[in-house]
């Protein structure tokens, strides 16, 4: 049985990669930042491993995949956004350094393990990857650079066989999303400008991140995925 560790695995999008993988018969580790939200998802995935991480800690990230005799995968969704907020620096420098500093401290930890394994990572980057957000500078950023960062990743991990790419997800249903979805003045723009007129689920993105961890993607390394629905595009 292959073995994945999700980072921001107990809900929204990296909760739907786990859905998916669980349904191919992967072991999963799943983290989560606050402590209910953890013993939510273990109560509910007694088939999982739960635990409780905070990605901007490089000792306890390091510990976690210490912790492990081999690892196949890596899928990095842990994430916040604060909106205007970002527009202080010390909110802008805690955005990028959990969404894409955390990034590369789970990367740089679970590099040894897939490099044993032949294994794979998958990022989460976002259509804020390709064009700015005015409301959310950090959040933009950080996702550029995740962008960015798996394309650095992919060149240099490709001659021991680790192999990494991204997602990068449009407008999804998940609790971040929830207000925009229930505003009739932000939900209307959205979907007029995402052709297929829907707002995505997270297991769509799941089966995109799947397809990536798996055997049948072994020459696909370096690649941004948009699963937006089309709305990049337009």
């Amino acid at each position: 049985m292959k073995h994945a560790v999700i980072i921001g695995g107990t809900r929204g999008i990296g909760a739907g990669i786990g859905d998916v993988l669980r349904q191919k018969s992967w072991m999963i580790t799943a983290t989560g930042v606050g402590e209910d939200e953890v013993a939510a998802y273990a109560a509910e995935h007694p088939e999982d491993t739960c635990v409780q991480l905070d990605v901007r800690d490089a000792e306890a990230v390091n510990k976690l995949f210490s912790e492990f005799d081999s690892l196949d995968g890596l899928v990095n969704c842990a994430g916040i956004l604060a909106r205007e907020a970002e527009y202080d620096i010390e909110m802008f420098e805690a955005v990028i350094d959990i969404n894409l500093n955390g990034t590369m401290r789970c990367c740089l930890a679970a590099h040894p393990l897939l490099a044993s394994s032949g294994g794979a990572i998958v990022n989460t980057a976002s259509m804020l990857s390709y064009f700015g957000g005015p409301l959310v500078p950090a959040y933009s950023a950080s996702k550029g650079g995740v962008a960015q960062l798996t394309k650095a990743l992919a060149g240099k991990w490709a001659s021991e066989g680790v192999r990494v790419n991204a997602v990068a997800p449009g407008w999804i249903e998940t609790e971040m999303t929830g207000a925009l979805r229930e505003d009739p003045t932000r939900n209307g723009p959205i979907l007029g400008r995402t052709p297929m007129n829907r707002w995505g689920k997270p297991t769509e993105v799941g089966a995109l991140a799947a397809w990536l961890l798996s055997e049948e993607a072994a020459f696909v390394t370096g690649a941004v995925y948009p699963v937006d629905g089309g709305y990049s595009a337009m």
